[in-house]
């Protein structure tokens, strides 16, 4: 599914964000990137520097004179825009975005995005099948090109690889009610020979806090002994 989704940049502008957005995309698992035109010559030593790790991605860029050719090898092609374009094409909202998106996994998806100055032409536009905005503060609606993709690579994910989300880490060698109970009555017994329960007729109350403060931490064996002798020092 993911690999299926290949992002587009048209006439970037720094080769640096073209770097990080090639970071961005093997974060979360895509690995095409192509380019339309690049300002600045292609390889380019700024962008292999600035994507770190994701320098395959690089090395597999492929440029293009044109979008034409560029979006020959996608089914489905949306465009990312900042503003709403006064053009006869469906302009869907971030979550429609993504939902179609969803909706037509199995085929092969362009993603474009524009020059960082500019944004897409009209013109560019007219090659895509949608176009969206990602949803942002009126008041600033301007966004560094490698963040919009990172923004997008991870809604996608999100959204095509639930499972990531739903993994919780496995406690092990947690302590058994046994053991615990064995330390606490131990806990008690040390402050019992200080006085630490005073008045009395609160003991009750502290003994349940402080079953409840050991009981939710759910402590390891490792960890219930490096208490243990704490509590013995002290």
């Amino acid at each position: 599914m993911i690999n299926k989704i290949g992002f587009l940049l048209v006439k970037p502008q720094l080769p640096e964000n073209i770097g990080f957005s090639a970071r961005g995309l093997k974060n979360f698992g895509f690995k095409t990137l192509d380019l339309v035109s690049p300002k600045e010559t292609w390889p380019n030593k700024k962008a292999t520097a600035t994507s770190v790790g994701a320098k395959d991605i690089l090395s597999k860029t492929k440029v293009y004179l044109n979008i034409k050719d560029a979006i020959n090898k996608y089914d489905i092609v949306y465009a990312s825009s900042a503003r709403r374009r006064d053009i006869n094409k469906r302009h869907l909202s971030f979550n429609q975005f993504i939902q179609s998106i969803k909706k037509n996994k199995k085929k092969k998806i362009g993603i474009m995005f524009g020059p960082e100055a500019s944004g897409l032409s009209n013109e560019d536009i007219s090659y895509s099948n949608y176009i969206f905005k990602i949803p942002v503060n009126k008041n600033f609606e301007s966004i560094n090109l490698s963040h919009s993709i990172i923004l997008i690579c991870y809604e996608i994910f999100k959204n095509l690889k639930p499972s990531y989300f739903k993994k919780e880490k496995k406690l092990i060698n947690v302590i058994s009610k046994a053991k615990l109970n064995t330390f606490v009555s131990f806990v008690e017994s040390r402050l019992e020979k200080k006085g630490f329960f005073s008045p009395r007729e609160k003991k009750k109350t502290m003994l349940i806090n402080l079953r409840n403060i050991f009981g939710r931490t759910q402590l390891s064996n490792k960890e219930l002994r490096i208490l243990s002798s704490v509590f013995s020092k002290l």
